[in-house]
């Protein structure tokens, strides 16, 4: 597996040190307020375990689960939510994890579908945003680090659904999926 990464992103140290931040940060939005974390499985299940044990805060967790990259694929083929199909949120306070925003198009899809159902408020937190020439459909709110456009894998990131138990952010050789 070791042979097939390209290199070290971010190492898991400094991203233990940033998860740390961010919950500090979230604490200081949300106070004494209860929320619902939503984590978008399956990619944000490390960084969402490593950042509730971080939060002193009354909350309660309700995963969806939601596909843009099936399989082999590199680049996002649309986002499709498979479960569940509806959300207890009406009037509560939402905030919605996922591990990495590029397109923006998975969490636009998302708070779209949290705010039909009418959720109270609405925030996104990532783990990772790629630098992109153009603008995401959606920014988040709460950003671990911005990174280049490359394919990344580790900390839950996956390829073909290998390489998600890494401890670091991986740049994954091209070589691996074909890529150029």
């Amino acid at each position: 597996m070791q042979e097939d990464i390209q290199e070290i992103l971010i190492d898991r140290y400094a991203i233990q040190a940033r998860v740390y931040k961010m919950a500090q940060e979230l604490a200081a939005t949300y106070g004494e307020r209860e929320f619902v974390m939503m984590p978008l499985l399956t990619g944000s299940i490390i960084f969402v375990a490593d950042l509730v044990r971080h939060l002193p805060l009354r909350m309660r967790i309700d995963v969806a689960a939601v596909s843009s990259y099936p399989g082999r694929t590199t680049s996002n083929q649309g986002t499709q939510v498979l479960y569940p199909t509806a959300f207890d949120v009406r009037g509560r306070d939402i905030l919605v994890i996922d591990d990495i925003l590029d397109s923006g198009r998975t969490l636009h899809a998302v708070c779209m579908l949290l705010r039909e159902q009418g959720a109270g408020s609405i925030r996104s937190c990532v783990l990772l945003k790629k630098k992109l020439p153009r603008p995401p459909e959606m920014e988040a709110d709460f950003v671990g680090f911005e990174i280049p456009n490359e394919f990344v894998v580790g900390y839950g990131l996956d390829y073909n659904g290998y390489y998600r138990n890494l401890p670091d952010l991986a740049v994954l050789h091209k070589r691996v999926f074909g890529g150029t």
